[in-house]
């Protein structure tokens, strides 16, 4: 063989893997495939309307409790998208775009928000509007907190990114805006101090329609993606439950104040919100619509492939992130729970798990984990850096500087 030629073999071979990224992926069970192939497309697109549009009742809670409904109706575009809520442009009329683009509709009148309320265009809340144009009750969706946009429009303005985790969202401001809280001033302050993309479903429980039931803490997690979880039996972050129905119904009863019932010996918890059941019979068509969702591909561009593949290595390899984020979801949720020491966040007492029912924590998958920066429970890692970086010394790994920024750059490929 002539020898330059074999000398640029190593290299030619690296270049096909780069090229090739996706199947390098998935041979160490990345890389995904068709998420619905399983689901039946009349009980997904079902569940797609549960997930955007069904409240199950919590107008209950949200109007006739928290009186969500008269702030918000004094609320400007602008603002709203300052608190992280987004708006769906495909909702739009062709005369609303020219409007807002032209400024003849104004984004900083109230006036519009209810407009907007009324195309059903604000993602994740429902509101009714009166023939004199007054918004008389609020109600909030599964989309609130797992939808975001693309901003093809305007930022906060696009189409509908379900699934993707809304870390712009600061639903503890929007909930600190209920004029029922102001004789509360200590869970107002709590409420504000969540910030964006944060929550706290063990402080905000609501039990036969009224709030402040949870455990007194506040110490929020962030908002988690709904996405890629096709394959993965057991969902939730601390193990509580297994299917995604637990925790749609426990989301549905507990925090959005719903009507049916919950219940978690476990944690004392009994709840029944109204004397009908809106939640059970639709929690089978909402599981399959999220089950639906892949998990978002990594942009063009958005990472080094050549890096990816020597950070795939090192995933493997010295820094044994494979022990634990295994199999095709790059998560070992189906098989076991892990203990509080594993946790790689900088918590303080008590944390997310002293909460939970088991006390410990699964795996989080990591396929779309290029999204949905902060990471860790708490969020104490901004970017994928930092959490190769806190693994490196928690850990002792013992990784170069060059082996953690391939690290990075594969976990971007995922």
């Amino acid at each position: 063989m002539h020898a330059r030629l074999r000398s640029q073999i190593p290299r030619l071979t690296l270049l096909a893997a780069a090229s090739g990224v996706a199947l390098s992926l998935a041979s160490c069970g990345g890389g995904g495939g068709d998420s619905s192939a399983t689901l039946d497309p009349a009980l997904v697109a079902q569940g797609q309307q549960v997930f955007r549009s069904e409240t199950f009742g919590d107008e209950t809670f949200f109007s006739d409790v928290l009186r969500l409904h008269e702030p918000v109706a004094t609320v400007t575009p602008a603002q709203a998208l300052a608190v992280g809520l987004k708006v769906d442009s495909e909702a739009l009329p062709a005369a609303v775009v020219a409007g807002i683009q032209d400024g003849s509709i104004s984004l900083t009148d109230p006036a519009t928000t209810i407009a907007l309320l009324k195309l059903n265009a604000v993602i994740g809340l429902k509101g009714q509007v009166d023939a004199q144009n007054k918004l008389v009750r609020l109600g909030v969706t599964c989309a609130i907190c797992h939808s975001t946009v693309d901003d093809s429009f305007a930022k906060g303005v696009g189409k509908r990114l379900d699934g993707w985790p809304n870390r712009d969202l600061n639903v503890g401001a929007i909930i600190a805006l209920s004029p029922t809280l102001a004789a509360f001033p200590d869970v107002v302050a709590a409420y504000q101090s969540w910030g964006p993309g944060m929550y706290d479903a063990r402080f905000n429980i609501v039990d036969g329609g009224t709030p402040f039931h949870g455990d007194g803490i506040s110490k929020p997690s962030v908002i988690p993606p709904a996405y890629g979880l096709l394959g993965i039996d057991k969902t939730t972050f601390t193990g509580d439950g297994n299917d995604i129905a637990y925790w749609n119904r426990y989301v549905a009863v507990t925090q959005f104040g719903g009507h049916g019932s919950f219940t978690e010996p476990r944690l004392n918890e009994n709840i029944t919100n109204g004397s009908d059941d809106l939640v059970s019979a639709k929690l089978p068509a909402l599981q399959a619509y999220q089950l639906s969702i892949p998990a978002p591909k990594p942009p063009a561009g958005s990472f080094d492939g050549l890096a990816a593949v020597r950070g795939q290595v090192v995933f493997n390899g010295q820094a044994r992130c494979s022990t634990c984020h295994s199999g095709p979801n790059f998560t070992d949720a189906n098989e076991r729970l892990h203990p509080q020491s594993d946790s790689m966040a900088a918590e303080t007492a008590p944390t997310h798990a002293d909460r939970s029912a088991t006390k410990q924590y699964r795996t989080s998958p990591l396929r779309g984990v290029w999204q949905h920066a902060p990471y860790f429970h708490d969020g104490s890692a901004a970017t994928l850096d930092a959490v190769v970086a806190t693994y490196n010394t928690r850990m002792s790994l013992g990784l170069s500087s060059a082996q953690m920024a391939d690290l990075v750059q594969y976990l971007k490929s995922l």
